[in-house]
């Protein structure tokens, strides 16, 4: 019972964690849209940044934004937070649910860390607060002043931090905690630099004092920085199902890869929302895609399997040992009853009919067996691929 309920709390808590992205990243990416589809006005008065005109649902919107706060504090105020707030607490509780609850198979790879659980879950917590203190310290520091240093700067911090939790977490788990090390980031924004601020300028306007523009400047720079990265969270946390991503022994190069892609796509979509489509306007597109097509064939490389002769085997001795105690008929496995989603390798037939599966799984990445309980090597691995690359020969 306690796996059935594991899989409905899971699932409950994802499906509550997908319904709060979804409402943070729409109104993220709106009110940056909004930003910067208004227009000064003639006519228009010094105290207002703009106005836009839309229309939805069959009506028309008047937008207007004032360049730090209205005179007097309107009667209904909208705050836009609790979407941040929500994302954030179903994020670390799915994390909790599947990683922490599920540590010794999906957060610890023994053959990469054998340490204990309780161990493993405070480093992963930590990370999450050590990850908000050192941006938040780059983000006041004189960097703030030139933001393509700081972010360049931000970027290599990320791709060392993926190297290092490569070292002491499962792969899957390594490539997801740079994901909500980068979330935390973002919600942090909200909740300890962006609502704070509104607030300063709301007490102002109620007390009958001028805000000071420095607190809107502030929140704008925090949620710019939000902006341009959701596109590399999100895909990290839809990209559990992809071993040939995560597993790589290398997977923090592509992490890298995948930063700096979702920076450049959403660069367009915010100089597109500008008007700016001329031909300058027009890199990102081909930089993306030329950037993608590299990372796939990165990841597709495996250091030590081009050397590695097909000997069948010795690949079916690896197979015997590392796969078939899970993926058989009669699993030896004592968490399995029957072979996980059907798949048994108890026949060369049965496996050549989920090679490509077990070539994803196995040895483009090292997400199975799960936890590496069996402690398969690289050299296992590149044995194995070699063979199911000829055709998993007799």
């Amino acid at each position: 019972m306690e796996a059935v309920f594991h899989d409905w709390i899971s699932l409950f808590v994802r499906w509550a964690h997908i319904i709060a992205a979804v409402g943070w990243i729409g109104s993220s990416f709106y009110f940056m849209g909004l930003d910067y589809s208004l227009r000064k006005r003639k006519g228009m008065t010094d105290d207002k940044v703009g106005d836009t005109w839309q229309v939805h649902g069959g009506g028309f919107y008047h937008m207007v934004k004032y360049k730090v706060a209205p005179e007097h504090m309107p009667e209904e105020l909208t705050w836009f937070k609790w979407e941040s707030y929500s994302t954030w607490m179903t994020g670390f509780a799915m994390m909790a649910v599947t990683y922490y609850w599920g540590a010794k198979g999906l957060l610890i790879d023994r053959s990469v860390a054998d340490i204990p659980v309780a161990l493993a879950i405070l480093v992963s917590a930590g990370s999450l607060v050590a990850g908000w203190f050192l941006y938040d310290a780059l983000c006041k520091s004189p960097l703030r002043h030139r933001p393509a240093v700081m972010f360049a700067v931000l970027f290599v911090a990320l791709v060392v931090a993926a190297w290092g939790f490569g070292q002491v977490f499962s792969a899957r788990a390594a490539w997801l905690h740079i994901g909500a090390v980068i979330a935390t980031m973002m919600s942090g924004n909200v909740f300890l630099v962006i609502i704070p601020n509104q607030r300063i300028v709301v007490d102002d306007l109620k007390a009958g004092r001028t805000p000071e523009a420095k607190y809107g400047q502030i929140a704008k720079l925090r949620s710019t920085h939000n902006n341009y990265l959701t596109l590399p969270v999100v895909l990290m946390m839809i990209s559990n199902h992809y071993p040939m991503a995560f597993g790589h022994p290398y997977s923090w190069v592509l992490i890298g890869f995948i930063l700096v892609i979702g920076a450049v796509v959403r660069h367009w979509f915010n100089m597109h929302e500008q008007g700016r489509h001329g031909p300058i306007m027009k890199w990102q597109w081909p930089l993306a895609t030329f950037l993608a097509i590299c990372m796939m064939w990165f990841s597709s490389w495996r250091p030590g399997e081009a050397s590695a002769e097909v000997d069948p085997q010795a690949a079916m001795a690896v197979v015997g040992a590392h796969c078939a105690m899970c993926h058989a008929a009669n699993p030896t496995h004592e968490g399995f009853e029957e072979a996980p989603g059907g798949v048994a390798f108890d026949t060369l037939p049965e496996i050549r009919a989920h090679a490509a599966r077990m070539l994803a799984q196995a040895v483009l990445s090292t997400n199975m067996p799960l936890g590496n309980e069996t402690g398969m090597t690289a050299e296992d691995r590149a044995v194995l691929g070699a063979w199911l690359r000829a055709g998993a020969p007799e």
